[in-house]
C-alpha cells in the first residue's frame, strides 16, 4: 500500500471510528489498523526525510 493509500486509509478509519453506530468489537479492529497504518507513514515520512538530508548533503544545501 502506497503513502497516500494509506492516509486514504486512516481518514477512513478515522470517519468511521467518529461513528457511534460501530461495534466496541469492530472500533477495536479499526484502531488496531490505524495505529499500524499510522507507524507504517511515520516510518515512511522519517526515510524520506533522511533522504532529502542526503541530497541536500550532496549538493552542498541546508534547509531547516
Amino acid at each position: 500500500m502506497s503513502f497516500d493509500e494509506s492516509i486514504k486509509k486512516l481518514e477512513e478509519i478515522v470517519s468511521k471510528l467518529g461513528n457511534s453506530a460501530v461495534s466496541l468489537e469492530e472500533s477495536l479492529k479499526l484502531y488496531k489498523e490505524g495505529i499500524e497504518l499510522s507507524a507504517k507513514c511515520k516510518k515512511e515520512l522519517e526515510e524520506a526525510k533522511l533522504k532529502i538530508e542526503v541530497i541536500n548533503a550532496e549538493s552542498g544545501e541546508q534547509f531547516d
